[in-house]
């Protein structure tokens, strides 16, 4: 599989000695659909659970008001959109058939949705990491595992899916558990496709507002005579990765303390 980071567009920390101490290694993952094994570091691929510890649950999450979609009919949604993307197209001519239309369409927030049925809603595979594939990969000693699985229902202020870690030895698991799915999920990004990970060291950088105001509005007159963008090009790398800049997404940087012992916390990359 071709790693896909390209070469950095200039030498920004010669440009601008103060960012040299801010560059980050990332691990870039870049997820490939495939059929992963449990013997393989995957997105959304089955995982190396022994079978005499059993599948992790949410039971924060039940009750009858918890509806979702039901996980084949989300696949089948995909592949019926990723076959008509790749049929000719015509003018005034619908790229689905109308029984295709009629199946997505149906899967839609006006569309009928599965209840959970009071069920208490197993845990989804979400990432596998095997630490051969990436060796910077921070764990316990004597372990070489990471495993994240989510529960899809979203949890707390923060309106995100409940995460479980795992970390493992993957020598010590004998039999492997035959893996559980949720019956629903609550939304269509909620469920990875499996892939398989050409895992890829990447430097960057700081997004330009985490910067002092100085050296932003220097960075963006040096933009003004160049023809490299120093946000798209050289700070936090997008996609799924391990490490390096985290992405504030829809908000600005704002201060993050840990609950526990007060000091504040490093904003870094989660895996996805």
């Amino acid at each position: 599989m071709t790693r896909t980071t390209p070469p950095p567009p200039a030498d920004i920390a010669a440009v601008f000695p103060e960012l040299a101490p801010l560059a980050r290694t990332c691990v870039r993952l870049h997820p490939r659909p495939a059929e992963p094994t449990v013997a393989d570091s995957s997105v959304g691929g089955p995982l190396l659970w022994p079978a005499d510890e059993s599948w992790p649950t949410c039971p924060e999450q039940t009750g009858p008001w918890l509806v979702g979609y039901d996980p084949g009919d989300l696949r089948r949604q995909r592949r019926i959109l990723t076959e008509g993307w790749a049929r000719p197209r015509f003018k005034g001519k619908d790229f689905l058939t109308p029984e295709e239309r009629a199946f997505v369409q149906g899967l839609g927030y006006t569309g009928v949705r599965k209840p959970l049925d009071g069920q208490v809603p197993p845990a989804l595979p979400v990432l596998q990491l095997y630490a051969r594939d990436v060796p910077s990969l921070p764990r316990p000693e004597g372990t070489d595992l990471l495993q994240v699985l989510w529960c899809s229902f979203e949890h707390g202020e923060d309106c995100m899916p409940g995460v479980q870690l795992r970390r493992r030895t993957a020598a010590d698991v004998g039999e492997v558990h035959d893996e559980q799915w949720p019956p629903v999920v609550s939304e269509d990004g909620y469920l990875p496709e499996p892939c398989l990970l050409p895992p890829e060291p990447a430097v960057e950088y700081p997004a330009r507002h985490e910067l002092d105001e100085d050296l932003h509005q220097r960075i963006l007159t040096w933009e003004e005579g160049s023809p490299y963008d120093y946000q798209s090009g050289l700070a936090v790398a997008p996609g799924w990765k391990l490490g390096g800049y985290g992405n504030w997404s829809f908000c600005d940087p704002w201060p993050m303390n840990c609950e526990e012992c007060d000091p504040g916390v490093e904003h870094r990359s989660a895996c996805f």
